[in-house]
């Protein structure tokens, strides 16, 4: 279990304000739900975490130690990344590329242990891949693609996971059985997730926390009732957005 704390970070791109005295806790068994329109920060702020991005001021803290004092290697054992760019088309198989994921927690530069083939080979069949198994990665199509890059992430372990717009590519089906299986992995692993997408109702079905980033560097950070409603998401989106009461949730579209 792992705790990630974001303490009055200010972080700026250009000399545009992303976000100005950001502070939040992802404590162990979160969802937490990363909201904003393009180029709000979104995916500055998810490789800021990641320690992929320097930032203005404040402190990224996970487990109360900063994260810059990490080596990488300790970092990827803690916190993994999924790229809204996807996977480069390696010259690799989709088991290969799903095993690429143990790399954190190899044992030996020669020799795969058991315990790495069986996680890879679990990560594979939660994502539907088994059949897959044998091809290139260049022989794919975006969205299975993305799912074996969600699957290698999955193979990592990590205690925290940063999906950024992880229902790209994904038809409808697999955006939300990719995401029954993670959140049930983060149950099975008390690990959490901050999810960056567009996709305000698939975050609202599976994140229980949330961060809706402004212009100007403004925000608000807190439970899902108190951040997604219609006055909040029109400000944030910069158009008129419309709720729903369903009877299992709540649904915002723009009008």
């Amino acid at each position: 279990m792992s705790r990630l704390e974001i303490q009055s970070l200010t972080l700026s791109i250009a000399e545009k304000l992303l976000c100005k005295d950001l502070s939040f806790t992802i404590e162990a068994n979160e969802c937490w739900g990363l909201l904003g329109k393009n180029g709000a920060g979104k995916t500055s702020l998810i490789h800021c975490i990641a320690g992929l991005r320097e930032f203005d001021t404040g402190e990224i803290k996970l487990n109360d130690r900063n994260v810059a004092e990490y080596s990488r290697a300790e970092l990827a054992r803690e916190i993994g990344i999924l790229f809204q760019d996807g996977l480069e088309t390696l010259p690799a198989t989709v088991l290969e590329t799903v095993m690429l994921g143990r790399h954190p927690h190899v044992q030996s530069l020669f020799k795969d242990s058991n315990d790495d083939f069986e996680i890879t080979h679990n990560a594979l069949r939660d994502f539907s891949l088994t059949e897959l198994c044998h091809r290139h990665l260049d022989s794919l199509s975006g969205g299975e693609k993305q799912r074996v890059a969600i699957a290698m992430l999955s193979a990592q372990s990590p205690n925290i996971f940063l999906l950024d717009e992880p229902s790209n590519h994904l038809d409808i089906a697999f955006q939300v059985n990719v995401l029954k299986v993670l959140n049930s992995t983060l149950n099975k692993r008390n690990a959490s997730m901050l999810m960056a997408t567009h996709d305000i109702n698939l975050a609202s079905r599976f994140c229980d926390k949330f961060i809706l980033l402004f212009e100007h560097g403004e925000f608000l950070c807190g439970d899902k009732k108190e951040v997604l409603n219609q006055s909040n998401l029109s400000r944030a989106y910069d158009c008129d957005i419309q709720a729903i009461e369903t009877d299992k949730q709540t649904l915002f579209f723009p009008i």
